[in-house]
């Protein structure tokens, strides 16, 4: 009996990116989702989102913080699962 493999090659997942504030406007959307292979990063993602959008994202995305599943990103090599929700958040200003 011959079994199923998958070719990890070509396995994607989807994630949603949901954007606020600066990354909102750059992005010219407020949320979308985004396939990207299986076992792509944080990091993966933001080159990803950066390529497809152009230099104004690429730009708050060097300066933003995420959170994934509404918990902060410390590590941009975390893994993203299929359906995560990755928050691009800019630099707010305050005073």
């Amino acid at each position: 009996m011959m079994g199923t493999t998958t070719d990890v090659r070509t396995a994607t997942v989807t994630v949603t990116v949901r954007y606020f504030a600066g990354a909102k406007a750059a992005a010219g959307t407020r949320r979308e989702a985004v396939e990207i292979p299986s076992r792509a990063t944080v990091a993966d993602l933001i080159t990803a989102l950066a390529a497809d959008h152009g230099d104004a994202l690429a730009r708050v995305l060097a300066a933003a913080s995420f959170l994934l599943d509404e918990t902060a990103v410390h590590d941009r090599a975390t893994v993203l699962a299929d359906g995560a929700v990755v928050d691009v958040l800019p630099p707010f200003a305050g005073g």
